[in-house]
């Protein structure tokens, strides 16, 4: 027999997954609600007269180049995140099995 409670939890989270999707119109589009920030905080400082005083050393050739770098340098930060919770719970893992069977922790 299936949990009760699995059955609500399930059912709730279809719900919050499914009424925002079944209630938007896409009229926010239009008026700027859902434009990035990208655009926006550009627009706004050169609109208050601010001309800057670095340039980029190197501008990717595209989109495309930016969006990769930006994927490596996600994916590089992912892995050392990854590989620290890693090192640390094989730590505390083996620190536990060593109390158990009474053995010297380093």
């Amino acid at each position: 027999m299936v949990n009760k409670r699995a059955i609500l939890l399930l059912s709730l989270v279809a719900v919050i997954v499914i009424f925002p999707l079944a209630f938007y119109n896409g009229k926010g589009e239009e008026q700027g609600y859902f434009g990035g920030t990208d655009d926006q905080g550009p627009q706004y400082i050169e609109s208050t007269g601010y001309t800057p005083w670095f340039h980029s050393l190197w501008e990717p050739p595209s989109g495309e180049i930016e969006s990769l770098l930006f994927a490596v340098q996600a994916a590089i930060g992912a892995i050392i995140i990854g590989f620290v919770f890693g090192y640390y719970t094989g730590q505390s893992k083996e620190r536990k099995r060593k109390l158990e069977s009474n053995e010297k922790i380093d």
